[in-house]
């Protein structure tokens, strides 16, 4: 039986700079082995870890579909979502989608990381 999710992993071109976004997105630390810079991981926040790891002429995803598709993306709970979302595009991030605004019951929004990868605020 498995235990417990280790990582999640991201692809990317730019490894550190997508875990330092990370890290200060969520008030983690970047962990990274001198000896591998294509694998840095970020910790120190509630939650599974995040791994970034290089891919040769990595290619973002397109929200909400398109080539290549979105395979994944993630949710990330907030008390104030204007708050976290002047943080987060401070940070580098891109807003995709202010979902709240368009449909009355939702409570996220969406946002691109700098390698592209999608992610919510969700108002907790």
């Amino acid at each position: 039986m498995i235990r417990k999710l280790q990582a999640v992993a991201l692809d990317c071109a730019d490894p550190a700079g997508l875990a330092r976004f990370y890290a200060e997105l969520l008030g983690g630390r970047v962990v990274q082995d001198p000896q591998d810079p294509d694998w840095v991981e970020v910790h120190g926040f509630e939650g599974t870890p995040l791994a970034c790891q290089r891919v040769a002429d990595h290619r973002p995803p397109e929200w909400p579909g398109g080539r290549p598709p979105q395979q994944l993306h993630l949710d990330f709970d907030v008390d104030d979502l204007e708050a976290e979302e002047a943080r987060a595009l401070a940070l580098g991030a891109t807003v995709l989608e202010r979902t709240d605004r368009i449909r009355p019951d939702a409570n996220w929004r969406v946002y691109a990381d700098p390698a592209g990868h999608p992610f919510c605020l969700c108002l907790h």
